[in-house]
């Protein structure tokens, strides 16, 4: 019985699975725009991070290049992720987004231009990081809106249904990508991803403002260094969120820099071309959008959910050093997408239910400040431990380290006895795990 509950979940041929899993589709107007909008600008997205990394590849064929890649790419997050949650608590985030989607929109034709006009690496580097910033200060901004797209009640299924778009835009960019860079070459990729960001640009402008939920924040904030503050105290006063700040700084930093790996591990390791890029991606994003959906039909979050997501993501990568061939590899990559996933969707969903209206986009800051600042540091140390010892050592890192933050993430855990939100919508006790 066990079994066949189960498959019925992932065939969604449960009703009662279905309904939970896309409320917040069939309930809300404006979120079904944002939906689409995004499922087409996030497969753009994923076809130029497909492609940048190959890109580099292509012209130095150094695992180091690639790290430094990432690290541009991410070091926007180090600089302004914190302010970036500051801002979002303060301004009105739909049009915010559609100035922000504009501006990431004009730097995928510029790296258009760059890779088909054999420009110089530079200004690939000062691209990247220019991309990134444009994406530090639309994270915080687009949970912020998700909010107010769909209200408390169905926070928690819009923020699953959130990270299977970003999932589904793993499985179909990276597949497109790598027929498209086989085909035209990399800057066809980031041509079509400029492209893309009209949908989400359409999708803003034609919602309903009068259907959107009121967020209760004072009228006169406070400045931004004392706002930042005051949210990071507020995590700090918070056991369990402590807990789940120390996985995610973890997993940042030695537990998941695939963006590396993933490309070395073609080209060196398994020594296959971008069509195997593509697909190992496209692998990888078909499991966490199982892993999405299936946070998505639960009725809260539970801690047991993410440190089990947390603990296979490393035992699946440990794995993945074991046995590198082409075959493990994607399998291996699917069961770390849904690990992925499941732990994802949860932390995000736990920040963001524990936070008052007013202190939200912080709380989002916050993760992305320790899951993509401290990416720069993780990529680097990626690109380094796969130049000394291949990516079976760097795999044989990551996944020791996640597996031991998860067994302390449990241990911890067990030792609160119960941890509510302001909304009492997230079960930690009775039991926590």
């Amino acid at each position: 019985m066990a079994r066949r509950a189960l498959i019925g979940r992932l065939f969604l041929g449960n009703r009662a699975f279905r309904n939970r899993t896309f409320a917040s589709l069939r309930q809300h107007r404006n979120y079904r725009l944002w939906f689409g909008g995004q499922l087409v600008s996030l497969s753009g997205t994923w076809m130029q991070d497909t492609a940048l990394p190959w890109l580099i590849l292509e012209r130095t064929n150094s695992s180091v290049q690639v790290g430094l890649l990432l690290f541009c790419r991410y070091l926007p997050f180090t600089l302004f992720a914190l302010f970036a949650g500051a801002v979002a608590d303060r301004v009105d985030n739909r049009r915010f987004l559609m100035f922000d989607q504009a501006a990431a929109m004009v730097v995928a034709a510029a790296l258009a231009c760059v890779a088909l006009l054999d420009g110089p690496l530079v200004l690939i580097y000062v691209l990247a990081v220019l991309g990134g910033t444009a994406v530090v200060f639309e994270s915080p901004n687009r949970q912020a809106l998700a909010f107010q797209l769909v209200g408390r009640a169905e926070l928690h299924n819009a923020v699953a249904l959130n990270s299977s778009l970003q999932n589904a835009g793993r499985v179909v960019g990276p597949a497109i990508a790598g027929v498209v860079i086989a085909a035209f070459g990399v800057g066809a990729c980031f041509a079509l991803n400029a492209v893309s960001f009209l949908a989400v640009l359409a999708a803003l402008w034609f919602m309903r403002v009068d259907e959107m939920v009121r967020l209760d924040r004072p009228e006169h904030p406070e400045s931004s260094v004392r706002a930042i503050r005051e949210g990071i105290a507020y995590a700090w006063r918070s056991p369990g969120v402590r807990v789940l700040v120390l996985t995610v700084a973890v997993v940042a930093v030695v537990g998941f820099n695939f963006r590396v790996l993933v490309p070395v591990l073609t080209g060196k390791t398994l020594e296959a071309g971008p069509h195997v890029l593509g697909i190992l991606f496209t692998c990888f994003g078909l499991g966490a959008l199982v892993g999405a959906l299936v946070a998505a039909s639960a009725e809260r979050p539970r801690w047991r959910r993410l440190i089990g997501g947390l603990g296979g993501l490393g035992v699946a990568m440990l794995a993945l050093a074991l046995v590198p061939t082409v075959l493990t590899s994607a399998v291996l990559l699917g069961v770390i997408g849904v690990c992925f996933a499941l732990w994802s969707a949860t932390a995000q969903t736990i920040l963001q239910l524990t936070a008052p209206d007013r202190m939200r986009g912080r709380m989002i800051s916050l993760y992305t400040f320790l899951f993509g600042g401290l990416a720069p540091v993780g990529g680097l140390l990626s690109g380094w431990l796969a130049a000394v010892g291949g990516t079976r050592l760097a795999f044989l890192v990551a996944g020791v380290s996640a597996v031991a933050i998860a067994v302390y993430a449990a241990y911890r855990i067990r030792e609160l006895q119960s941890f509510t939100t302001n909304a009492g919508a997230v079960e930690f006790a009775d039991p926590p795990l």
